[in-house]
């Protein structure tokens, strides 16, 4: 197994924009080779969700080079909210790093966790997870990052176990989803079970995930203290740390906390409190998250002293860093666009779901949770997957005489586990241009993980279809 992943870190792999333009186009070819279909998609309360029996061969309507032009505009245009989130934190946190008060207030905890590193990796995934698991912390994530980043090379990590923390931490969470809402309260509602009903096997898959990805972790993050040179991402660690904005934490002694910084750090806190507030009790999500941290960066600006002027130009500057994860994300969108222009991914949907429907129980659910990852390449939202996918898997289920709630953690870590991994989720791309991962070292540092986590979903999925998981 060793020698497999070891070839594959070997492996060559394209710059990401030549990637996702490859997908995009292998998309509009099979546009040309699978014929069009639709399903009926029907409003059930607020929710459009598709007519399982409602599926029909439509005219074909094949995608040309114009098409997959035209395709990376619209991408951008449907992605604007996040590219716009992206901008406005960027900014906000460039402003917030000239400060001076991220560093000094980490360098504090730095001193408080001497000897206790090893505690910090799993007290943070499990933060993270909770948060993924309750809240459904997905996009939000990426405000964590660079605050990730930091604290991980200050304890003598590297780059790659801050964005595992927070990005794998809430991955964890919102895959198990013991009470997401999102995902799990979704499909629940349209297989017609209880709200989070079922939670206890839920519960028993969040705490083995966590130790399994703690572990993990804090495996890779031993051999990168131990010696630098050990880390996959080092030349880029290299680069960081002999930047003229590097700054040593663990020199604490040399850090001052000025009151200044105090007041930001309350600017900051009362910022994160306010941002929980308001997306736990008044339905924020990504504006009105985007718009507290514009608030903080200004305020925390003029706090600190500075001109308008330079605000703007720090703004501006911070903004310019994401651009790389902000056209990233719209190029994922892309996708997804051909495929529903071309009519094929119903066609696809039918076509997997009709594959196991004469398989035996096990080997039934089995099914529906490889058909599940499939489709999760194509429909990366939680929500957007389970109004397509579950009016189908539902009466399959029935149909198999597997459990609906079987059906339903077969959805939800089918639609989870590889958003930490794939290229098209723009989430994921996100964190690794703000962390300033390469693509293809994230993926020779994740993938084992991501194979461990497959078996340990497969081994769930088989064990909840042979105790009966119901409640029906």
């Amino acid at each position: 197994m060793k020698k497999i992943f070891s070839a594959i870190g070997r492996v060559r792999m394209p710059h990401t924009y030549v990637l996702l333009l490859s997908f995009i186009i292998i998309a509009a070819i099979l546009s040309w080779i699978i014929p069009a279909g639709q399903f009926e998609r029907v409003l059930v309360g607020e929710r459009e969700i598709i007519n399982p029996d409602s599926f029909a061969h439509v005219a074909s309507n094949p995608q040309g080079v114009f098409d997959v032009l035209t395709s990376l505009p619209r991408g951008f245009a449907r992605t604007q909210d996040i590219s716009y989130f992206l901008f406005v934190t960027g900014g906000a946190f460039f402003i917030l790093n000239k400060t001076g008060m991220i560093e000094s207030a980490l360098s504090r905890i730095v001193t408080s966790l001497k000897g206790k590193e090893a505690f910090v990796i799993p007290v943070i995934v499990l933060i993270m997870g909770l948060a993924g698991s309750t809240i459904g912390l997905s996009e939000e994530t990426i405000v964590f990052i660079a605050l990730g980043v930091s604290l991980a090379r200050a304890i003598g990590y590297d780059s790659l176990i801050g964005v595992g923390m927070i990005g794998l931490g809430a991955g964890v969470g919102f895959t198990s989803g013991f009470m997401n809402p999102f995902s799990v309260g979704v499909a629940q509602s349209i297989a017609e079970l209880p709200l989070f009903s079922g939670i206890e096997l839920r519960l028993v898959l969040f705490i083995i995930l966590w130790i399994v990805t703690s572990i993990y972790l804090v495996l890779y993050g031993r051999k990168v203290k131990s010696d630098l040179s050990n880390s996959i991402v080092y030349d880029e660690e290299m680069a960081a740390r002999n930047s003229a904005d590097y700054q040593d934490l663990n020199a604490a002694d040399n850090i001052s906390f000025t009151t200044k910084q105090k007041l930001i750090a309350v600017v900051f806190v009362g910022s994160f409190a306010l941002i929980a507030y308001g997306v736990m009790s008044l339905g924020w999500f990504i504006t009105e998250i985007g718009a507290v941290f514009i608030g903080m960066g200004l305020l925390s600006g003029f706090i600190y002293g500075m001109k308008a002027d330079e605000i703007a130009d720090y703004f501006i500057e911070g903004a310019k860093d994401m651009m790389y994860a902000a056209l990233i994300v719209g190029l994922a969108q892309s996708l997804v666009i051909i495929m529903e222009d071309a009519m094929i991914l119903d066609t696809m949907i039918h076509s997997l779901t009709g594959a196991i429907s004469n398989l035996p129980a096990v080997l039934s659910a089995a099914g529906m949770y490889t058909v599940q990852i499939i489709i999760n390449f194509f429909i990366s939202s939680g929500s957007g997957q389970a109004a397509v996918t579950m009016p189908i898997m539902v009466p399959l289920a029935d149909a198999l005489d597997v459990t609906r709630q079987t059906a339903v953690l077969s959805y939800q870590l089918g639609n989870g586990f590889l958003d930490s991994i794939m290229p098209m989720s723009g989430i994921l791309m996100a964190q690794l241009a703000i962390a300033g991962i390469p693509y293809k070292k994230w993926v020779k540092f994740s993938m084992p993980l991501m194979g461990i986590w497959l078996v340990i979903g497969l081994i769930f999925i088989i064990i909840a279809q042979l105790i009966g998981y119901g409640p029906f």
